[in-house]
């Protein structure tokens, strides 16, 4: 199976609408979505505030028209400041060893743009972990312990020094890197050739017979 990469903030409302996108171009195609952690504002940089000027004016003039026209419900959420996003990507870290990573993604995403939830609020992560297949328990123990902390970090070097990332969403495919939402006949033609490559790759691989 394919594989589609996507480097995310769970505050960042534009992937939930890349997201849209993204499964729109792969369609019933036998590919899947990886979600990968970047901080946009990590500890101690201050998070954003919703009353103040900038994200309502960036609301209205970008997130809202795109949103309405890819029919995605979302609003501009009312925890102030924003949460933080470090202890949803430990858990994140979590799904990812249990390939649960696109539901578990989707769930915080959706529970942040679409219900309002704090996801910085450890509670609500167990939750929506448990919504989105983990068991719950497992969800507290990682993290009253910290067990993905460090796997977390790595992940965040990697983001920043290996893929060179600077802001999310960024969507991989094969050799394509789209910053921002992409274009769906761009993303959709980067899909086939990462479909056909895949295809080429298996028809290449020597036939194993038998042995007798």
């Amino acid at each position: 199976m394919s594989t589609v990469t996507v480097y995310s903030d769970y505050v960042c409302p534009f992937c939930l609408l890349a997201e849209q996108v993204l499964s729109d171009a792969i369609g019933d195609r036998d590919i899947s979505i990886s979600w990968r952690a970047f901080e946009l504002r990590p500890e101690p940089v201050p998070t954003l505030r919703p009353e103040d000027p900038y994200l309502p004016a960036i609301w209205s003039r970008s997130v809202y028209p795109l949103a309405d026209r890819l029919g995605v419900p979302i609003r501009l959420p009312s925890i102030s400041p924003q949460p933080r996003t470090a202890k949803a990507f430990e858990l994140l870290v979590m799904a990812q060893d249990k390939g649960l990573d696109h539901p578990y993604s989707m769930r915080v995403l959706r529970a942040f743009f679409q219900e309002d939830r704090d996801i910085g609020d450890p509670e609500i992560l167990i939750a929506l972990a448990a919504e989105a297949g983990l068991n719950a328990g497992e969800a507290r123990q990682v993290l009253e312990s910290g067990a993905y902390a460090e796997r977390h970090r790595e992940a965040l070097r990697h983001a920043r020094e290996d893929m060179a990332i600077t802001s999310v969403p960024t969507i991989v495919v094969g050799d394509r890197v789209f910053r921002g939402t992409p274009p769906l006949d761009a993303l959709r033609l980067a899909i086939d050739r990462l479909r056909d490559a895949a295809g080429n790759e298996d028809r290449s691989r020597p036939v194993e017979r038998p042995t007798r």
